[in-house]
C-alpha cells in the first residue's frame, strides 16, 4: 500500500515540475517570507532616526544608540544629504562646546523633541539606572506585526496546497486516467491519500522554511507542524471537491481560491471582534488553527490549548469530509 502511495506521489512530482502554476505556489510562499522578513518592523523598533558623525564622541554615540536608531556618516555634508531625504531623521552634530540639531524643517514635531530631550539628557549625566521609573514588561519578545503576517503566511500556504491537488485532479481528469483507476490495484483511499501526498510535502516544506526565513527559530516545532497538519485536512478535502466539479486548471484554481474568504473572515474576526463575540468563529476551523499558531508564534501557547484547538480543527474537517465523501467517491468512479 506504502509503495502504491509513493508511485502516485513520485508521477505528480515529476509532473509538477513542467507546470507553471505548480512551481508558483511552491515558490510564492518563499518569496512572502523573505518580504516579511525585510519590512516588517520588530517589536522595538524605534521611530526616531538619528545621523551622527563617526569622529563624534564614542560614548556620545552609544548613549544616543540605546534609544534610537543611529546612522554614522563621515561628514557634516553627509548628514545634511541624507537629512534632506524624504523620510523623518534628525541630524546630531558637534559644533564648538555644544552640539546642533539639524532639521530639514518639515518633520514630525517629534522628532526635533526628541533629539533635543535626549541630546540634553546626555549632556546631563543622565543614565537608565538614575531614573525614578518603574519598568513594568508584559513578556512579548516577539513581534506582533510580524507575528500576525507570518501566520496568515501559513494560512496561505495551506490555502495553496489545498489548490495543487485540484490542479493535480483536474490533471488526471484531463489525461482520463481516474476512469483507469478502477482497473488498477490501487484502491480510491490509497489514491486520495497518494494524491494529497504532494500537497503535504509542500505545505509542510513551505510552512518550515516561512517561519525560518522570518526568524522564528525557537519555536515549538513539534505544536507548528501539529496545527499545519491538521489544518491542512480541509483545505485538501475543498481541493479534491474543486477538482472533480472543474473542467480546466484556472477554474480549479479559482475555486480553491474561495477559501481565502472563510480565511480572511476567521482571521479578521480573530483580531478584531470582542472576547463576547468570538463565539461567533467557533465554527470555522481556520479560526482555530489561527488561535493556535498565533500563540505558538507569539510563544505563549501550551499542550492543552493547542491540542484543543487541532482537536476541534480535525473534528470539524471530519464533518466536512463525511459530508463531502459521497461526492468524491463518484467524481472518482
Amino acid at each position: 500500500m506504502i509503495k502504491k502511495l509513493f508511485v502516485v506521489f513520485k508521477k505528480d512530482f515529476l509532473t509538477s515540475r513542467r507546470d507553471f502554476m505548480t512551481v508558483y505556489i511552491m515558490v510564492v510562499p518563499l518569496v512572502l517570507a523573505v518580504i516579511i522578513t525585510l519590512f516588517a518592523p520588530g517589536l522595538n523598533d524605534t521611530t526616531v532616526n538619528l545621523a551622527m558623525l563617526k569622529s563624534d564622541d564614542t560614548q556620545h554615540i552609544e548613549y544616543m544608540e540605546q534609544f534610537a536608531k543611529v546612522e554614522l556618516f563621515s561628514s557634516v555634508e553627509e548628514m545634511e544629504r541624507r537629512v534632506l531625504k524624504r523620510d523623518d531623521i534628525a541630524a546630531i552634530a558637534p559644533k564648538g562646546d555644544g552640539y546642533e540639531i539639524i532639521l530639514q524643517g518639515n518633520e514630525n514635531d517629534i522628532i526635533e523633541t526628541y533629539a533635543v530631550m535626549l541630546n540634553t539628557l546626555y549632556e546631563l549625566g543622565s543614565t537608565r539606572e538614575e531614573t525614578t521609573a518603574q519598568l513594568i514588561s508584559f513578556g512579548r519578545t516577539v513581534p506582533p506585526l510580524k507575528t500576525k503576517l507570518v501566520n496568515m503566511l501559513i494560512s496561505m500556504t495551506i490555502m495553496l496546497s489545498g489548490m495543487l491537488i485540484a490542479i493535480s485532479i483536474v490533471e488526471e481528469k484531463f489525461e482520463n486516467t481516474i476512469n483507469a483507476l478502477n482497473v488498477t490495484p490501487i484502491s480510491q483511499t490509497g489514491f486520495v491519500l497518494g494524491k494529497s501526498l504532494l500537497g503535504g510535502v509542500v505545505a509542510m516544506a513551505g510552512i518550515i522554511c516561512a517561519v525560518l526565513i522570518t526568524g522564528f527559530y525557537d519555536v515549538n516545532w513539534f505544536m507548528i507542524l501539529l496545527v499545519g497538519f491538521t489544518s491542512m485536512m480541509l483545505s485538501f478535502i475543498i481541493g479534491f471537491l474543486q477538482g472533480i466539479g472543474s473542467d480546466d486548471v484556472m477554474e480549479a484554481a479559482a475555486g480553491v481560491k474561495m477559501i481565502m474568504l472563510p480565511i480572511a473572515g476567521s482571521i479578521a474576526g480573530y483580531e478584531f471582534l470582542a472576547d463576547n463575540w468570538q463565539w461567533t468563529m467557533y465554527w470555522s476551523p481556520f479560526y482555530w488553527a489561527y488561535k493556535a499558531n498565533n500563540m505558538i508564534l507569539s510563544k505563549t501557547a501550551d499542550w492543552g490549548t493547542v491540542l484543543l484547538c487541532t482537536g476541534i480543527v480535525i473534528g470539524l474537517s471530519l464533518l466536512v469530509y463525511i459530508a463531502a465523501l459521497p461526492k468524491i467517491r463518484k467524481g472518482l468512479s
